[in-house]
């Protein structure tokens, strides 16, 4: 299966303790294994069948790595959503979307996902149990999204079938970074999704479901058989990490 793929390779603005603790400008450019972290990511995309792919990048280094990769760059905007919404124009869709920093991605992560969409989903996001995260890597230190049918932790894959499945990857961000926080939470989904989260009946699917409808589309949750898919290098303690596993 062919498509095409953007990989989210921006800086957030000021300093990067990851780069900083790694002593590189950014942190798509940490070597691991002899190669990049932006280019273990562009090969594992490329492998699983990606025709196309797009680096959004701000930092002239990561730039130049890009290119030199194969990969169209694009410029970063002001945060993800607007560098998605540029590869969407740019690339088209349908378009499957991850993060430079995803150290250990595998071709086989993303072929999976692809394959477990359902039939006319328009967004989709790949999510990972806890049990099996930690099974994997264990000791990682993650902040769980804590649901009635499990915690979960996204995995950094997300597919867009139309530019109008845009709005679900900022939706679904939005409740991510809000998980310690269920009243923001509340303000992004609706008072009755927070109120059947503090009761313990919502499932990461009914959430899904509901973002999908906030968007106007089909939105649905792969789930992924391994844990390693949920590990990024947000932190200087997940690059220790991620050095001492092997996928």
């Amino acid at each position: 299966m062919s498509f095409s793929a953007l990989v989210l390779a921006g800086s957030r603005g000021g300093p990067d303790p990851v780069a900083e603790y790694a002593g590189v400008s950014h942190k798509a450019l940490i070597i691991l294994e002899d190669r990049t972290l932006l280019e273990r990511v562009v090969n594992a995309l490329r492998a699983a069948g990606a025709d196309r792919i797009a680096v959004s990048a701000s930092d002239p280094a990561v730039t130049a790595a890009a290119q030199a990769l194969g990969a169209k760059v694009l410029p970063a905007e002001a945060g993800p959503s607007l560098s998605v919404a540029r590869a969407a124009e740019a690339l088209g869709t349908p378009l499957l979307v991850t993060t430079a920093d995803h150290a250990l991605l595998r071709p086989e992560w993303v072929t999976g996902f692809l394959a477990g969409i359902p039939a006319g989903a328009q967004a989709a996001v790949l999510a990972a149990r806890r049990e099996v995260v930690e099974a994997a890597a264990p000791g990682t230190a993650r902040t769980w999204l804590k649901l009635a049918d499990g915690h979960w932790s996204g995995c950094n894959l997300f597919y867009l079938a139309t530019p109008a499945s845009l709005a679900v990857v900022d939706l679904w961000r939005r409740v991510e970074a809000d998980r310690k926080r269920p009243w923001r939470m509340a303000r992004t989904l609706g008072a009755g999704i927070l109120l059947r989260y503090l009761t313990g009946r919502l499932g990461l699917k009914e959430a899904a479901a509901r973002m999908g409808r906030m968007a106007g589309v089909s939105a649905a949750v792969v789930e992924s058989p391994y844990g390693l898919a949920a590990v990024d290098v947000d932190k200087p303690a997940d690059l220790d990490l991620v050095r001492g596993l092997r996928p």
